[in-house]
């Protein structure tokens, strides 16, 4: 069974703190050689890097930087998950090979095996994936993996490509590609998540965000404390 270790913030100035603090020792760490990163999408982690790449920290030659999951829309659009890391990625200066993206210019399905491909290139480099950021959906979904379907879909992968239930396309990490995170780290803020963060303390077998990380001996869930008050009530 997972362990989750669960840390709770009484705002969520202090959460983005926090968050700042430990994203910016993952990617100021050098004892470890080659490194990466994986950012999650949503509105929860921006302001925090956004105060990253202002203070643009130094890193080591070997940072490489991932994401969870991409909606299939250009590279240029809001809705993009790389897009609005941009200012991130601009102030690390990373060299484009170090930037493992979705490539959405290519179509749905050959989105997925590029990026299956170069996550698997990045793995058998030797490079560790230490920090891995997820979000939590109310629905009880993280990454694009939102039902049963997706996560047998999603054997034998390391990204898929996923019909979400919005309507939009999107690619995906996988459980077994989230088995190779070292630290994954749930970061959820904001209202409406009451029963998916039960859920997942719980441990409730049919939730597909705690489905999507069985293969991770131990996790972390960051909770803005007005996030989940209702949880204990």
């Amino acid at each position: 069974m997972t362990t989750i270790q669960t840390r709770r913030f009484a705002s969520r100035a202090e959460l983005d703190a926090a968050l700042v603090q430990r994203l910016e020792q993952a990617i100021t760490d050098t004892t470890g050689g080659a490194t990466a990163i994986m950012l999650s999408g949503g509105h929860t982690p921006l302001p925090a890097y956004r105060e990253l790449a202002r203070r643009a920290p130094e890193h080591s030659d070997g940072l490489h930087v991932l994401f969870s999951d991409e909606r299939y829309v250009p590279p240029t659009s809001e809705a993009s998950n790389y897009h609005q890391s941009r200012p991130l990625l601009e102030a690390l200066a990373l060299p484009e090979s170090s930037v493992v993206r979705v490539r959405t210019e290519l179509p749905l399905e050959q989105a997925a095996e590029d990026y299956e491909r170069r996550l698997a290139d990045l793995l058998s480099s030797g490079a560790r994936v230490g920090l891995g950021l997820l979000g939590l959906g109310a629905d009880g979904h993280t990454a694009s993996l939102f039902s049963a379907a997706d996560l047998e879909r999603a054997c034998g992968h390391l990204a898929i490509a996923v019909h979400r239930p919005d309507g939009m396309s999107a690619v995906s990490v996988t459980p077994e590609f989230l088995s190779h995170v070292a630290e994954p780290v749930f970061v959820v803020a904001g209202g409406g998540k009451y029963d998916a963060i039960k859920a997942f303390l719980q441990q409730d077998p049919d939730l597909i965000a705690l489905r999507a990380v069985q293969p991770c001996p131990r996790v972390e869930l960051w909770l803005e404390q007005s996030a989940e008050w209702s949880v204990y009530a």
